[in-house]
């Protein structure tokens, strides 16, 4: 049977919500953050030599990396509803913000987390000031500008068709959830990017959105607030 291995708080929500929206039985095995670091447990070593989340074993095979798992799921266990047809400027659409959300928006979210934790982190009084200046220099000369544009470009989406990808719902909008959840712990989507804000709405609404939730367990990103 296939497993998931769920890191709580990450990526692998996606992939739970995947398996939901496909009908595929599957068990779920479940990892604690470590309560200092916030990284994953060294159990996930023992799964994949990188030791992340998510991963996904299905008989012999061990596959990881979000996009990774869901091109696997989608080509074996998918009815039809969750890829475009090939061919189609909808097809085109998917691939393209399947690879968008990992390859082009999510290290922006994970440099802007870095700096937070650089910001905030107990250090010595006269160090304070010169980690927050270099700090400063990142959001000013690189990250800032380079998020602003991202969202402009994601919040252009949504306006333009009822999904990502068209007028039906497909896995590049689930391989998307996250990148747009962890943009809402860093502006306000309602006030600035407002279609972003209703695709988050429109999702969580999803029956198989909601049962992820109560196979994942309690849900909140990069010091965020829960998904429930």
């Amino acid at each position: 049977m296939l497993t998931l291995h769920h890191l709580e708080n990450s990526r692998s929500q996606r992939i739970l919500w995947l398996l939901e929206e496909l009908g595929v039985e599957y068990r779920i095995k479940r990892y604690k953050r470590d309560a200092k670091t916030g990284l994953a447990p060294p159990e996930l070593l023992a799964v994949h030599p990188l030791g992340k989340s998510p991963v996904i074993t299905d008989g012999d095979l061990t596959i990881a990396e979000s996009g990774a798992i869901v091109e696997y799921l989608v080509g074996n266990y998918e009815d039809g509803r969750l890829l475009p047809a090939a061919r189609t400027p909808e097809r085109l659409a998917y691939t393209y913000w399947l690879h968008y959300a990992e390859g082009s928006f999510m290290p922006l979210m994970i440099v802007s987390l870095i700096l937070h934790r650089i910001e905030t982190a107990p250090m010595p009084f006269f160090i304070k000031p010169v980690a927050k200046g270099i700090a400063a220099k990142v959001h000013a000369s690189y990250l800032d500008h380079n998020v602003k544009r991202n969202l402009d470009f994601m919040e252009s989406s949504p306006q333009k068709s009822t999904w990502f990808c068209g007028n039906e719902m497909t896995a590049a909008d689930i391989q998307m959830s996250f990148a747009v959840e962890a943009a809402e712990v860093r502006t306000n989507l309602s006030t600035n990017y407002p279609s972003l804000a209703a695709f988050l709405v429109k999702i969580r609404a999803l029956p198989a959105y909601q049962a992820a939730l109560e196979r994942g367990g309690p849900y909140q990103l990069m010091g965020g607030n829960p998904a429930r």
